[in-house]
């Protein structure tokens, strides 16, 4: 089971080159994260997740790794990395780093090596072909004509982002070597002493950028549980309490891999896109358009969203945890077609579920997906969710004090900032943090709190067990009016737009309730 500490946590995920700018450089910065983490304590976040930090081209925002054991100088250094660790402490706050696992950037030293002619300790280091007119059909992308190397490498993601070689689990071609094939261990090692690296530190553990890719040609998965148990335990024997969180979508193979939280994103599951990005040009697959249940129009199926999750759930619950984020620097964000009425029962649901909350940065205020902007750092459409922080009035919006910025600032007539919100109680920040407080104080609440389903549709109903409570909470996404006779109303902890009206409670349009109930 996972560590102890990581129940009752809610986590923030920031985007850290668009956080906020300490050197005014126009770049975001660790020293940055220092000077906030007063407002994300405050705010209840107990955990942070931040995008990679490690030294790279940039190409792909961070994804495409130079050094995994340095800190890329526009964030500051190894020495800043530890100063905010020792400051997260102070306020208990855990730190996980995104790990990029999986491949490297072109320009690692690693990758320079292993395209030379002449064999060394890093030629299986990744993948090749063994002859340049050999492309890999069939075994996903490869690049040719690149190198001396007389072969050609698959990429990972873009074509600067070679593939890490951890073997493969079915042998087909003489290019391809066994997981157990003494480089493919070293690669594995290697790994291993990057995290461990980065907890000597002070990292409380790990987000793993596509988990579930290291091993190749592995179709049931078989290989790459073998390896993520292994390095878990590895890790543990000297950090017993760090955490792995993997971008896997799929949690019934990520948590019988070791990890602790898998997110339910917008691949291999339609489950998250059913909640709120099931709409044109809110996810990538055509395939999966539909309505949403987070909409106004009442037209979405919770049906669709349960009975993946259910699935999950009940084959996780005792090993792991699931998150359902708030969004993350892929996706649209979730404020997209949706006003702040639309976002506070959002947040009520996502703070109540069973699991971990991840809230990326600026969801928080709604902070809005910026259309048509050109890309940066391979952003390309995701490149809108991945704007500045809006902390107040002044220039940049109290991001920075540079004339530009890494990504333009949102100065419309409606940008909403965290001063502004702060100063309104009703907002959608002070929601937020009144939702974090109601999860931490109540037991139910926390990730392994028992969960039932009581009623689907509109308003969808749900009740939280824990061992000093039970609490009910229902949202009503849409317009549409509904009366629902619920369980006894014992204490009321949070609720929008409802009507109690004898033993039945009237939802109003965008509405919900957050209540104590008899427990048994």
């Amino acid at each position: 089971m996972s560590a102890e500490w990581l129940k009752d946590r809610v986590f923030y995920n920031i985007y850290p080159q668009s956080f906020y700018d300490s050197n005014g450089d126009g770049i975001g910065d660790l020293q940055g994260i220092i000077y906030k983490l007063d407002y994300i304590k405050e705010m209840g976040f107990s955990g942070i997740w931040i995008n990679p930090i490690y030294e790279s081209p940039f190409g792909d925002a961070g994804y495409d790794v130079t050094d995994f054991y340095k800190v890329a100088p526009r964030y500051g250094t190894n020495e800043d990395f530890e100063r905010l660790a020792k400051e997260c402490k102070k306020r208990d706050i855990k730190i996980i780093l995104d790990l990029v696992a999986g491949h490297t950037s072109t320009e690692c030293e690693w990758f320079k090596k292993s395209s030379e002619f002449e064999k060394n300790e890093y030629s299986n280091r990744y993948i090749w072909t063994n002859s340049v007119w050999d492309s890999g059909s069939g075994y996903g992308g490869f690049i040719g004509g690149a190198s001396e190397r007389d072969g050609c490498y698959m990429k990972n993601f873009f074509y600067f982002q070679p593939a890490l070689n951890y073997g493969f689990k079915n042998i087909e071609k003489d290019w391809q070597l066994p997981m157990d094939h003494p480089d493919c261990l070293k690669t594995r090692d290697e790994l291993i002493k990057i995290m461990k690296y980065w907890c000597g530190l002070g990292a409380d553990g790990f987000r793993v950028d596509m988990a579930a890719s290291l091993i190749k040609n592995d179709p049931e998965k078989v290989g790459i549980k073998e390896l993520w148990r292994y390095v878990k335990s590895e890790l543990k024997k000297e950090y017993p309490q760090a955490i792995l969180v993997s971008e896997w979508s799929y949690p019934k193979d990520a948590i019988a891999s070791g990890f602790d939280v898998d997110f339910i994103i917008h691949f291999h599951l339609k489950a998250y896109n059913t909640l709120f990005r099931y709409e044109k040009g809110m996810n990538p697959s055509d395939e999966w358009i539909g309505n949403s249940y987070f909409r106004s129009a009442g037209k979405g199926d919770i049906d669709e969203f349960l009975d993946e999750y259910l699935e999950h759930y009940n084959a996780t619950k005792n090993d792991g945890y699931i998150s359902i984020p708030s969004g993350n620097h892929d996706l649209p964000r979730i404020s997209k077609g949706r006003d702040f009425d639309d976002l506070k029962v959002a947040f009520a649901f996502l703070l109540t579920m069973p699991g971990i909350p991840f809230i990326y940065y600026g969801d928080e205020i709604g902070m809005k997906y910026i259309e048509n902007l050109p890309s940066k750092e391979g952003g390309y459409n995701r490149t809108g969710s991945r704007t500045p922080m809006q902390w107040d009035s002044t220039k940049n919006k109290g991001f920075s004090i540079a004339d530009e910025t890494y990504l333009p600032v949102d100065n419309s007539i409606d940008a909403t900032t965290v001063r502004e919100q702060l100063e309104d109680n009703n907002s959608l920040l002070n929601t937020v943090r009144n939702l974090i407080e109601i999860r931490k104080k109540n037991d139910a609440l926390w990730a392994d709190g028992g969960f039932e389903v009581i009623k689907k549709g509109y308003p969808f109903v749900y009740k939280r067990t824990g061992k000093a409570s039970s609490i009910i909470i229902a949202v009503n996404p849409s317009d549409n009016e509904a009366k629902v006779d619920l369980p006894t109303v014992c204490a009321v902890l949070a609720e929008k737009n409802v009507e109690r009206e004898g033993s039945g409670i009237k939802f109003n349009k965008q509405s919900y309730i957050v209540y104590e109930t008899t427990k048994f």
